[in-house]
């Protein structure tokens, strides 16, 4: 039943990395769409998530923050669909999603915000520097199909996700591998029914809001 799984987004954020994996999934799931000012921050919604932001899952009366904690989660909730890898084949595939949440995400975000860490806050920061992440994560998927092993998991859609939108927005180069690596995903069917989805939401938004 889709109230067993309810997501909580804006089509306008992170939110697109759940849709594409609710969609991989192929459960059942109710969407409950936020705003960033005014349902997000309102108290029925911080008893789900306190920082105020999206996406979020509850599964079965479980909540789940963090896009790459809930794509692992739905990978291990639902094993039929086949995303997440046998006990002891998934050393790259927590290495790369969390690799990719942490030192790729936070180094980012310090170059978003025009922070650029000294040769001694490089010792202290879990990335080091931006040019130090993205190098790792090249090489994690040149010449690869998927990110952890020989099929598609729940970290090629954080990865994958990542990827595709660091080179659309600019804060990640369009190097040939990570091309290469993000081309194919864009053919999944799941993807492509998750961007139709959201990008219908924004639409529907922007129609209603024009500016």
């Amino acid at each position: 039943m889709a109230d067993n799984l309810i997501f909580y987004t804006n089509p306008m954020s992170r939110g697109q990395i759940v849709r594409w994996m609710l969609e991989e999934v192929g459960a059942p799931y109710e969407t409950r769409l936020l705003d960033f000012g005014t349902t997000m921050k309102a108290d029925d919604y911080l008893a789900i998530n306190p920082m105020g932001k999206v996406p979020a899952v509850v599964h079965a009366g479980k909540v789940v923050t963090e896009c790459a904690a809930i794509c692992a989660y739905l990978a291990d909730a639902f094993p039929a669909a086949g995303l997440a890898p046998a006990l002891p084949d998934r050393a790259d595939y927590y290495r790369w999603l969390f690799f990719t949440a942490g030192p790729v995400e936070q180094a980012i975000t310090a170059k978003f915000f025009g922070i650029e860490p000294d040769a001694d806050q490089q010792r202290s920061a879990g990335f080091g520097t931006l040019e130090l992440a993205l190098g790792a994560l090249e090489r994690a998927v040149a010449g690869k199909t998927y990110v952890a092993g020989e099929r598609f998991t729940a970290a090629d859609v954080y990865v994958g996700s990542q990827i595709d939108w660091g080179m659309e927005f600019g804060t990640i180069p369009a190097r040939p591998a990570f091309e290469a690596y993000v081309a194919p995903l864009r053919e999944r069917a799941a993807y492509k029914r998750a961007k139709e989805i959201d990008n219908g939401l924004i639409a529907e938004m922007q129609a209603a809001n024009p500016a």
